[in-house]
């Protein structure tokens, strides 16, 4: 992971994994959201790392209000077992969802995987924090971020109100 540029845009991961949160399976999804995130000139900070279930709200709050980062990335908690509980968790904090950003995410993945179209995952905002929900295989989020490098420098623009008049027209 890259030094910490003042300037540029910060993007948190928050890897939702009993396994990874107890040290017995290592997180592998961090380095891919990281290589993605420097491909758009975003840092990546050192993950959070919770077990799946209740845990998620508090990470995602704690981060929107201490961090303040342009976009924190779960991966994680999307799928259907009793404690994939991160969208249940994402949903109600935020302030407005992004549904064509799952969309786009799930229909890019089917290109390569039938199964992605399990994901439960949402997007949205909470203040000024992009947050989006990846499922837990470091190949699901490969997949997820080749859809975002595309999406997020616009999207945080959007978020951040800034406006090039000749974009936007």
């Amino acid at each position: 992971m890259t030094d910490y540029d003042a300037n540029a845009r910060v993007i948190a991961p928050v890897i939702v994994s009993t396994r990874a949160a107890t040290g017995e399976r290592e997180d592998h999804s961090t380095a891919v959201i990281a290589e993605f995130t420097e491909q758009i000139g975003f840092v990546c900070r050192p993950p959070v790392i919770i077990p799946d279930g209740e845990g998620v709200l508090a990470a995602l709050s704690e981060l929107v209000v201490q961090v303040e980062p342009a976009v924190i990335i779960t991966s994680g908690g999307t799928g259907l077992t009793p404690d994939d509980l991160t969208p249940e968790f994402t949903k109600p904090m935020l302030d407005k969802e992004i549904p064509g950003v799952m969309e786009a995410i799930r229909s890019h993945g089917r290109t390569k995987n039938a199964l992605a179209a399990l994901s439960r995952g949402v997007a949205g905002v909470k203040d000024a924090t992009v947050i989006i929900n990846l499922p837990g295989s470091p190949r699901a989020v490969r997949d997820g971020m080749e859809v975002l490098v595309e999406l997020l420098p616009h999207l945080c623009d959007q978020v951040a109100d800034i406006r090039d008049s000749h974009q936007w027209d």
